[in-house]
């Protein structure tokens, strides 16, 4: 039986079909690379996903092929999950206990087909992808599944309303240089015409061909179906295409008729046995019947089953059936589906059923249909179906607070904390309410997440005050409510609270809250100038994690203990030393995707401040193996770009940066001060000073962090921007400048009452942000800079250390003070540099010698960074010898047409050159382009 039957010719899609190819070969650093094909309904998306397919299949390329549900509870990863099924009906079929896990699952079964061959995923009708097959997308396209993929995906354009959540996906993944989005057009009116001709079989007259466009708009699909209508003599139709595919509807024989009518009511793709149950016709009927909708182009038949030629004509059928006969069409379908044995397809199940018209009977698998998701961690799908719950339930149901609860809590895992709050107030308005305490604590949990820390302290106040809070609920209150005055900066606060928790969760509470109090308690006992009993607090936490031997004790724990000595404490390598030790205890109790890979993200971030970069690289190499997700990733990929910056790797940096903020859509100070850091780092070694300040005033003005480290890391780098435009002779931003200094105030006070660690590391970077002010007012005062590398000595950090020897050797040398000191620290930061791997700082360096005159060693010449024309022809020399014709014609000022006719080449293809060869060069323009070929020349 043919799949798609005759279609007609590929009119005017030629030059946009050798483009996708060109982009889906074309694969980024990470080895990915995605074309997301947009426009209206049947503007011809799918026949170019099948026919770039085709064309790619056995040309290195491993091609599977999956479509999105068009219902809006479907099942989480269903397109991807299908495509595996399709590409091998023996492969059993991929769950998982947890969302984690189910990634790494599909990660390893896609890496299995691939091969060594680029992995193709085509993914029809994305408009309708669940929020779990989103997810894959941006964790497969962020390079973290370790697999070479390319996503070829269709999307209906006027599906993407405003609040469509794949518009967001689309707007992060837009900006990896490797993500294409194609908008595919209707065809203009020559491109219509020859359609036209193609079908009818002969050159139709210009009247006919003129109405043929009117009417289609220039859709390819309405086009194909007119100029069969004029093929055949059809030619009084009406002018609608609603009308039109009635009209057709009505020519197919009656069981024909049915069988289309049903696939319409029904959630594609239809299986045979299902649709045998739902048209009451003999088997050989129904097969004769199916055949001739699929002979008269309006079913379309694969290994998954049956489903419309295009999605259109279920449109227009459904508004040509009586109520009545719609629902009894899907009550047989859910009849149906009932019917086999086994676990029903609880999501196609509740569909029919509401579209039934029989609320009750949905009920019970749209409630398992939300617990199955969350036995996956699919908490959006999971929180669809608990909305789906409450609306099919009476408020006399005596179900209904339990359905409030889980739809509360569903909402507040998938993010969304205002409706999980009125959801919760509904709940405590019902007479089968939770008691007082339960609702002030979950309503302080919500507040808490949606960003009301203050209304969230009062509820936990409640929670604890309420008559009928129990010891356990009141440790789980305490403990909760210590940490969110530890992320307000209230140590005190928290310090006191964190001591009511540990006391009840030791007589009455769980692991966990002893775990979350001590941590509480640690780390404000650490910044209240007592780190000594901090670490004691939370080295106990370690001890009762590892008597309880659960992942999530030991994972809490150690993180912990991880973070304070690394990071407030400052003592780094018995920090790395207890990540690392972390990481190997949770490895052994399977939970490598989470807390191992955050512990060694801690571990990288340590070994980076100590100046062992390679070992720290090695770290995150292992790490990354484990394909991390969500915050994990986030904090793998911060630490390895952090490590990108350093080594002055561009591409990689950026590469990582964009993948943090497709995966952040937001976040907290924790991760969005470290990343704007990171950008600001990466403009000034690119001489962006703009892009730079830009990034560090971000920080500076969205934040209320209270985190004195992670401010004082970007003041150092906003200041440093300011002096390094400065510098290049490029204007200074004094209000810039004024914010900055605000936020040395800050840091100033803030000190006051830190511990001697945490002071220490502080007064380094106000000593820096000090020297770098010497800077930007041209006073070349080199003592800033001696205390700065002094702390930095001691504090055992040798890159600020380093760096503020750089700087104190050029302010002495220009003051002409001291030169031998000057020179041995210029040695020092050199030999610092190079035993770190930082190339950038090594040529930063090495420029102030040449620029003082200063001999560096006897190998200082072979690391500097060639003159500007030996590294534009170091450039060119990744072009090929075609590419470097076109590049020439191009600094000649020649337009592309010109340069086609100077080579005997399309138009398109010297576009397509002009792509590989600014690819390649790193630039954006033809100008850009034409610098570097002159200066080589």
């Amino acid at each position: 039986m043919a799949s798609m039957g005759d279609e007609g010719p590929l009119v005017g899609r030629t030059g946009t079909l050798a483009d996708m190819q060109s982009y889906l070969r074309n694969v980024g650093t990470g080895g990915t690379s995605a074309v997301f094909v947009t426009g209206e309904s049947g503007v011809g998306k799918s026949r170019l996903l099948r026919e770039t397919a085709d064309a790619l299949r056995g040309g290195g390329f491993a091609v599977l092929f999956g479509t999105c549900l068009d219902i809006g509870d479907a099942s989480p990863l269903h397109p991807v999950l299908q495509a595996l099924r399709r590409h091998d009906d023996s492969r059993p079929s991929t769950t998982a206990d947890d969302a984690g896990a189910l990634l790494e699952r599909v990660s390893r079964d896609l890496r299995a087909i691939a091969g060594d061959q680029q992995l193709l995923l085509v993914l029809d009708d994305l408009q309708w992808a669940d929020r779990s097959t989103r997810q894959l997308l941006l964790y497969l396209l962020a390079g973290l599944g370790d697999v070479r993929v390319s996503v070829l995906a269709a999307i209906r354009a006027e599906a993407l309303h405003g609040t469509h959540p794949l518009r967001r996906v689309l707007a992060e993944l837009r900006r990896l240089r490797s993500v294409r989005v194609v908008d595919l057009a209707p065809l203009n009116q020559d491109q219509t015409h020859e359609l036209v001709a193609a079908i009818v079989g002969r050159t139709p007259a210009v009247e006919d061909a003129d109405r043929v466009f009117k009417r289609s708009g220039g859709n390819p699909f309405v086009v194909e179906e007119l100029s069969r209508d004029l093929r055949d003599g059809r030619i009084e139709l009406s002018d609608t295409l609603r009308e039109i595919f009635l009209s057709r509807v009505d020519e197919l024989p009656p069981n024909a008729h049915t069988v289309v009518h049903a696939i319409a009511a029904g959630v594609e793709p239809i299986h045979h046995s299902v649709l045998a149950r739902v048209v009451p016709l003999a088997e050989d009927q129904l097969i004769e019947a199916v055949r001739a909708a699929v002979t008269h182009r309006f079913v379309a038949s694969d290994g998954d089953g049956y489903k419309l030629r295009h999605r259109l004509v279920a449109e227009v059928l459904e508004q040509e059936v009586l109520p009545a006969e719609a629902a009894s069409l899907h009550r047989r379908y859910a009849e149906a589906l009932e019917s086999f044995e086994g676990e029903p397809d609880n999501a196609r199940l509740a569909h029919h059923w509401q579209r039934a018209g029989e609320p009750g009977r949905a009920l019970d698998p749209v409630v398992a249909a939300a617990r199955a998701a969350e036995r996956m961690y699919g908490f959006a799908e999971a929180h669809r179906y608990w909305t789906i719950a409450l609306q099919l339930s009476a408020e006399t149901d005596p179900r209904r607070s339990e359905l409030l609860g889980n739809a509360a809590e569903s909402a507040h895992h998938c993010g969304e904390h205002l409706l999980a709050l009125a959801r919760l107030e509904e709940l405590a308005g019902r007479p089968d309410a939770p008691g007082q305490s339960d609702v002030h604590l979950r309503r302080a949990r919500y507040l808490a997440a949606a960003g009301r820390s203050a209304t969230a302290e009062i509820e936990y106040q409640r929670a604890l005050e309420a008559p009928d809070c129990t010891p356990r609920r009141r440790a789980s209150a305490a403990a909760y409510l210590a940490e969110l005055l530890l992320h307000l900066g209230r140590y005190a606060d928290a310090n006191q609270h964190a001591r009511e928790a540990l006391e009840l969760a030791a007589v009455n509470g769980a692991t966990t809250d002893l775990v979350r109090a001590s941590a509480a308690l640690g780390f404000s006992a650490a910044f209240r100038e007592d780190p000594d009993a901090g670490l004691a607090v939370i080295r106990h936490a370690v001890e009762i994690a590892e008597r309880s031997g659960h992942p999530d004790d030991l994972g809490v724990a150690y993180l912990h203990l991880a973070e304070l000595l690394t990071g407030p404490l400052n003592s780094i390598e018995e920090g790395v030393l207890v990540a690392r030790r972390g990481a190997g205890r949770l490895a052994e109790r399977g939970v490598g995707r989470t807390y191992q890979t955050r512990l060694l993200a801690i571990a990288a971030k340590g070994l980076f401040r100590i100046g062992q970069w390679s070992e720290a690289y090695a770290v995150l190499e292992t790490a990354m193996r484990h394909r991390p997700s969500g915050a994990d990733a986030v904090e793998l990929l911060l630490a390895r770009s952090q490590l990108w910056v350093g080594f002055g790797e561009v591409d990689h940096a950026r590469r990582d940066l964009d993948a943090v903020a497709t995966l952040l859509a937001g976040g907290g100070a924790r991760h969005v001060l470290p990343m704007l850091t990171l950008r600001a780092g990466l403009a000034m070694w690119q001489g962006e000073h703009a892009a730079a300040r830009a990034a560090v005033q971000r920080g500076v003005t969205e934040t209320r962090s209270d985190d004195l480290v992670l401010l004082g890391v970007l003041a150092w780098h906003g200041l440093r921007a300011e002096a390094q435009a400065h510098v290049a002779a490029q204007p200074t931003d004094q209000g810039a400048i004024r914010r900055l200094r605000t936020v040395m105030d800050r840091l100033v006070k803030g000190v006051v009452d830190a511990p001697p660690a945490v002071r220490a590391v502080v007064d380094g970077y106000l000593d820096l942000c000090t020297a770098e002010l010497s800077r930007i007012e041209d006073r070349h005062d080199p003592e800033p800079w001696a205390r700065a590398a002094a702390i930095w000595d001691r504090r055992q950090q040798p890159y600020p250390a380093a760096y503020a020897r750089l700087r104190h050797a050029e302010a002495s040398l220009q003051r002409r003070v001291r030169r031998t000191a000057a020179v041995n620290g210029l040695r020092q930061a050199y030999a610092t540099a190079l035993a770190m791997g930082a190339r950038p700082f090594a040529n930063e360096i090495i420029g102030i010698a040449q620029r003082f005159r200063v001999t560096l060693g006897d190998d200082a010449q072979t690391t500097v960074a060639g003159t500007a024309v030996e590294r534009a022809a170091d450039e060119l020399s990744a072009l090929t010898g075609r590419e470097r014709e076109v590049l020439a014609a191009v600094a000649d000022g020649l337009t592309n047409r010109e340069i086609g006719e100077l080579l005997f080449i399309s138009e398109r293809t010297v576009g397509v050159h002009l792509g590989h060869i600014f690819d390649k060069l790193q630039v954006r323009t033809r100008v850009q382009a034409s610098r570097v070929f002159l200066t080589a020349a």
